[in-house]
């Protein structure tokens, strides 16, 4: 057995502190209320309203949001840099077509700057016909509550340097066919980004479901495990090794939950649904899976559907519409913590390696090797039993020009494996399931 060497064991020491008393952010909910009530103020923002009248419409809206983060990038003397990236869509809910803009502010990180980590929700909003832009959709929650999360997010975050580039996106686009997550994913393969994590945020503010039910310590963090990028051979090879349930955008989700328990006072367990959406419904994250990026969907932890694509109006004593009062800004804030945890901790920690691969057919032990990573100070082997989805043993090795750990009595074919990097103060990457070939 290798043994620990005094390094590594102080290394490990400091990792646990480092975990035990990171804080909960202080997202503050007035403030997300004082952003959603500001984007419901334009009326609608649908993807097919006006862009250029100053008060109504998507683009009043986008140039709102723009100028949120351009202010925060100047009080953080000048860490972000505000872009704007378009190209037209057409689709059954774009007959004629629609030029579609993103909105992304960039904190660069200290690193290297192509290690990428993005955070969205989506500003554009509608009402019961999809193809209707000229009624009211306030969109609180669907997806005001989104966008006023990434602002905050990127007010608190900006206050410090980061390892990893962070992006905010605020996206246009989605409710009418996910334009806006595909012109992300898009111009971050075009810049040539290794995005580590895409955090989409869409539905976060409401607590009240459709049948009364109220749900306030929980939101759901969607995953797919069988990578949406991967060609039929690749899929075989993951049925092969048994990772079906392991891909990077679920390890992601394990991520979330380990960032909810590091930071308790944050009072939101993350309920880790494993499949990429809710039941044949999508969002923004799912063209970054297309292009093999991890990526994961934050919603609240009860939908109500009254108040979802619906016109503002009231049927005897039901009442129907996105409309601000239906929402929980203090829950909101919650969700912005989590967010600034789980990106703070995967901007501050090295990139996952690339590859994990296995020996130990017909013995008693196993042998892991992975690819060395710039920046790792350290790596943590994870190995569970195969008949459980959750890690639960690990070993801290030092970065040493092997890459390599042998585990005296664990069996190959009774468990499963995986490795994180460590940076030189405790911060981890999303874990690299063992067996599989590095990603092309």
């Amino acid at each position: 057995m290798i043994k620990l060497s005094l390094a590594v064991a102080l290394l490990l020491t400091a990792t646990t502190a480092h975990a035990e008393e990171r804080p909960a952010s202080p997202a503050d909910p007035d403030r997300l209320k004082a952003s959603v009530e500001k984007l419901v103020s334009f009326g609608t923002r649908h993807t097919l309203s006006s862009s250029t009248d100053p008060k109504r419409g998507i683009g009043a809206a986008r140039n709102w949001g723009a100028a949120e983060l351009e202010r925060i990038g100047k009080d953080c003397g000048g860490c972000l840099t505000v872009e704007r990236i378009a190209d037209r869509f057409e689709g059954p809910r774009a007959p004629d077509g629609v030029i579609v803009e993103n909105i992304l502010a960039i904190q660069q990180g200290s690193g290297d700057p192509a290690h990428v980590i993005m955070i969205s929700g989506h500003i554009d909003s509608r009402v019961s016909d999809p193809l209707d832009f000229t009624s009211d959709a306030p969109g609180a929650n669907d997806d005001a509550s989104g966008t006023a999360l990434v602002i905050e997010a990127a007010r608190l975050l900006s206050k410090q340097k980061h390892r990893a580039t962070i992006v905010y996106a605020l996206l246009s686009g989605e409710e009418q066919g996910l334009w806006g997550g595909r012109l992300l994913a898009r111009h971050a393969k075009e810049q040539g980004w290794q995005v580590a994590a895409l955090l989409n945020n869409d539905i976060v503010g409401g607590t009240l479901g459709t049948e009364g039910a109220v749900v306030t310590d929980r939101v759901r963090v969607f995953s797919e495990g069988i990578r949406a990028s991967e060609d039929m051979k690749a899929q075989m090879a993951r049925r092969g090794i048994g990772g079906e349930d392991d891909g990077p955008s679920r390890a992601l989700a394990k991520a979330a939950v380990r960032a909810a328990g590091n930071a308790p006072a944050i009072g939101l367990e993350v309920l880790a649904v494993r499949r990429p959406d809710r039941f044949r419904r999508g969002g923004d994250h799912l063209p970054a899976l297309e292009l093999g990026y991890p990526a994961i969907r934050f919603t609240a932890g009860v939908e109500d559907y009254d108040h979802q694509h619906q016109d503002v109006r009231t049927e005897g004593d039901r009442k129907y519409g996105d409309t601000v009062d239906e929402m929980d800004f203090p829950y909101l804030a919650r969700v912005t913590a989590l967010n600034v945890a789980l990106a703070g901790e995967l901007a501050a920690a090295p990139p996952a390696p690339d590859g994990v691969s296995l020996d130990g057919a017909v013995s008693s032990n196993t042998m892991v090797r992975w690819s060395p990573v710039k920046g790792a100070a350290a790596y943590r082997v994870h190995w569970r039993r195969a008949d459980r989805p959750d890690w639960t043993e690990s070993r801290l090795t030092a970065a040493a020009a092997d890459n390599e750990l042998l585990l005296d009595g664990v069996q190959i074919d009774d468990h499963f494996f995986g490795v994180s990097s460590v940076s030189a103060d405790g911060h981890e990457s999303i874990v690299t399931f063992g067996g599989l070939p590095p990603a092309q």
